[in-house]
């Protein structure tokens, strides 16, 4: 009888550790870059992707201490501005060429490849990630990974 009961609680146990250990979701950016304009006076644009975290959220801004502006886009020739990006629960947005990117207006002119400049990202609940970005030049490939 205390075997049984010894076995019983031993799984009841097992399970309630792997049941904490179970990895939730969680809201975090990656993979951020940024490419130069060919034309000084031109913005540059930022690329990353978002991994939504346990629920839903919308990123409502995208900021960098080198730029004086920076703008939501979608789109890529025909671009047009937004003022949020639903990011959902457990899902995956990528900012990448010819889709969503955020445009940076007035970059500080020292901003040169090769810099990692930081990219602060604020949702609707309140979060604030920051991330990294590598700056490339406007004809470099985009960087691996990304």
């Amino acid at each position: 009888m205390r075997s049984a009961i010894f076995l019983g609680l031993s799984a009841l146990v097992g399970t309630a550790t792997l049941t904490g250990c179970a990895q939730k979701p969680e809201l975090y950016a990656e993979e951020g870059w940024v490419r130069l304009s060919a034309v000084p006076e031109r913005p540059a644009a930022a690329y990353f992707i978002v991994h939504g975290g346990p629920k839903p959220v919308n990123l409502i801004s995208v900021s960098s201490d080198v730029a004086i502006t920076t703008e939501m886009h979608e789109g890529g020739m025909a671009m047009k501005k937004v003022d949020t990006v639903p990011i959902p629960a457990g899902g995956t947005v990528a900012f990448q060429p010819g889709g969503r990117h955020v445009m940076l207006y007035d970059m500080n002119p020292g901003v040169k490849p090769g810099r990692i400049l930081s990219l602060l990202l604020t949702f609707s609940d309140g979060t604030r990630l920051r991330q990294g970005a590598r700056v490339i030049a406007a004809g470099d490939p985009a960087p691996t990974g990304a």
